[in-house]
Order: structure tokens, then sequence, then C-alpha cells
């Protein structure tokens, strides 16, 4: 066996492992709070909600061991077992011999496909039977088998470009391909997030522009006071699909959007609203999405600068399974065996995504009233079902937001 072999073997068993005892700690930590509410909350959240939070949190870790397993049998089929070369040797027989890089496409779409395919049955698990015990569902099984086709049309009408101009670079510009690729790739993320708001999340849900109002005139407001410039205001139907209720930026440049499920709207008031929307700007001020752009795009240059020195040595190959080597088994490799080595960077990209959110908050109790924020945030913990008590390492590891405790009292101080 070869010595990669071995070393990509450790490496996945290890982050298998990891990944399990993390989610056994979570589970045995949200049972073991089960039945007291923590006190910082007990004025807000009844015993009765707070277990419903927990059995929700146990019955998600749940799934995600089976998600986990899965993806990790998927894996070792995909490369260990074969696949990629079955995929390879059994196109010809579906769609006659594919010359110059359309074979390359076919090869990594086909196998982005079928693993998108092999998932689908947890995904309905999730949503049909945990989303919907938990009274979070609102999907119907047409709406879920639209949603799927129409993601993975988009899969292949956006990805098969991508891949050709990609495979094109890596052929045609020499031994820095990888730069061209890299420039390439941040090139089309800017476009695809300026292209997002207007032709892609339309696909999926309806967008309606916030009603004239009071709430319309205090949110106007505060992006007048935080010198933000949107292309509007929208409320989103997300009750179409679930409970949930959320907030977020999109887009760039003149693209950029405020955009509200219409179950936030419903559950929350004007000044928790607004509260919110102040969070959401202090990362716009803060600079975080700049700030993750860059972090994004430094470590693809570094990986694809490593593959850059990889792609031409055959053991890269034969170690992980792939008979034949070429540019398109090279992106694969990218794209499936990557994460297994980038798994212990999980803790500090949370980390760093924390400490984001903490001065989110802050610029928010600058900009809006920090009780406002702390009530709505409770609000939302409750309608989620966000679990109060998590385990605090599993948190550390994964969570990109503070636990609840931890970040209304960080609230609650600037509140004084």
């Amino acid at each position: 066996m070869h010595a990669f072999t071995v070393l990509f073997l450790i490496f996945l068993l290890a982050g298998l492992l990891i990944r399990l005892w993390l989610s056994a700690r979570q589970v045995a930590h949200v049972k073991a709070h089960r039945n007291a509410v923590p006190a910082a909350f007990a004025d807000s959240i009844n015993l009765e909600q707070h277990q419903k939070a927990a059995d929700y949190t146990v019955a998600k870790a749940a799934l995600g061991r089976w998600d986990l397993l899965l993806s990790t049998i998927i894996l070792l089929a995909f490369t260990l077992g074969g696949g990629i070369n079955l995929v390879e040797a059994g196109l010809p027989a579906l769609f006659g011999d594919l010359s110059g890089y359309w074979q390359g496409i076919a090869v990594v779409l086909a196998v982005l496909l079928i693993n998108t395919v092999l998932e689908l049955p947890l995904s309905a698990w999730s949503t049909f039977v945990v989303e919907e015990r938990f009274g979070f569902n609102r999907m119907t099984p047409g709406l879920f088998i639209a949603d799927t086709v129409k993601a993975l049309l988009l899969m292949v009408a956006i990805g098969a470009p991508l891949l050709y101009a990609t495979l094109w670079f890596m052929q045609a510009t020499g031994a820095l391909w990888w730069l061209w690729v890299w420039a390439l790739w941040m090139g089309f993320s800017l476009v695809l997030t300026w292209a997002y708001p207007t032709f892609i999340a339309p696909l999926f849900n309806s967008f309606s522009a916030l009603e004239d109002g009071e709430l319309k005139s205090r949110i106007e407001a505060l992006l007048d006071r935080c010198g933000f410039k949107s292309s509007g205001i929208f409320v989103m139907d997300g009750s179409r699909r679930s409970a949930h209720g959320n907030a977020y930026f999109t887009g760039v440049g003149k693209s950029k959007r405020i955009v509200f499920f219409d179950t936030l709207i419903d559950d929350l008031d004007n000044d928790q609203i607004e509260a919110v929307l102040a969070h959401e700007l202090g990362h716009f001020k803060r600079k975080h999405i700049v700030k993750r752009l860059l972090v994004s795009a430094v470590t693809t240059l570094l990986a694809l600068a490593l593959l850059g020195w990889l792609v031409d040595e055959p053991w890269l190959y034969s170690a992980l399974g792939i008979a034949t080597p070429s540019n398109h088994a090279a992106l694969l490799v990218f794209l499936l065996v990557l994460p297994v080595f980038t798994f212990p960077l999980t803790p500090l990209s949370a980390r760093y995504s924390r400490k984001h959110e903490f001065e989110a908050d802050e610029f928010a109790a600058e900009q809006a009233d920090p009780r406002a924020l702390i009530t709505a945030l409770v609000t939302m913990y409750r309608e989620n079902a966000s679990t109060l008590t998590p385990d605090p390492l599993h948190s550390a590891f994964y969570d990109s937001h503070p636990p609840a405790p931890v970040r209304i009292e960080h609230l609650a101080r600037l509140s004084s």
C-alpha cells in the first residue's frame, strides 16, 4: 500500500472518529441539561420549549452521524473503491466517445451528480421526518423534487462552462496554470455573488419588496446612519418550505439586497427586527465579508498551488485508486479529498467566525437597542428550537456563532 494511501486513510479515520466523538459529547451534554432551563432564559423559554430544542438537537445529531458514515463510504467508493474509474469507463456507453475537454467535464459532473443523488434519501428524511416531527417542515414532496431538479440543472448549467475554462487553463497555460485557475475562480465567484439575488434565488423563492410603513422607515433610517446602499429590502416566502426564520444580505455592489424571511417578520416586533438588521450591518461595517473573501482567496490559492505541484505526480493518482492520470482526475482529487486533510482547521474557522459575531453584536448595540437584540435572539432560539446548552467542546469546534448563554451575557454587558 502506498504511503499516501495510508496517510489518507489515517486522516479519514481520525476525522470520522473525532466527529463521532464530538457528536456523542453533544448528545450527552444536551440530554444531561434537558430537564432544566438555564437561569438566564427562565423568564422567556419554558421547560417544554427547552426540551423540544434538546430533542431536536439530539435528532439532528443522530441524522448527522448517518450522513457522516454515508459520505465516508461514498468517498472511499469513488477513490480507493475505483468508482471514478467506473464512471470514466461507463460514460462512452451512455454518450459515445467524448473528445477533448468534454470527457473531463462529463466525468467530474457525473461524479458530483451521483454523489448528490446518493445523499438525497438522507436529505428527504431530514425534511419529511425530522423537520416534520418537530413542526418545522412546510415542504411538499412535489416542491422537494422540483427544488432538487432545479439544483441539479443549475449544477450542470453553471458547472460545465466553469469546468471547461478550468481544464483549458490547466492544459494551455503551462506550469503556472494554478494561478490562472485561481483568478478564474475568484472572478467567477464574484459574478455568481452578483447574479445570485437577481437570477438564481428567484428560481426557488418569491421575493416581494417590504411594504411601506413604520418598519420600512426605521430600516431605511438605520441604513442611512450606517452608510449602507442596497438595491432594496425584500421579504422572502421562507414559510413555503420551513417554519424557521432568518435574515441575510446577498449580492455585491449595486445588487446588494437585504432579505427577511416572512417567518422572521411574523415572529419579531419592529424594535427586534431593527436590532437584528443592525447586527447584519455590523458585518458590513466591520468589513467581515471582505475579510472572509480574502481568507477564502488565500486558502484557495494555496490549495491550487499545492495541486499544481502534485498534478504531474503519478503516485497521487495510484494512491487514491485512480487508474488514468488526467487533469479532470486531479480536480476530483481536489474537490473530494482535500476536505479530509483540512478538517483539523475547522475550529480555527469557527473561532474566527465567532469573533466576527461578537463584533457585529457590538456594532448593533451602538446602532440599536441591545435589549431588543437580546429579546430577538431569545425569540429566534425559541422558535427555531436552538439548544441553549450545547457541549462546550462541540461548540468550540464547529459553531460559527457563540453559544446562546455566552452571546446573551455579552449583549447584557453592552446594554448595562
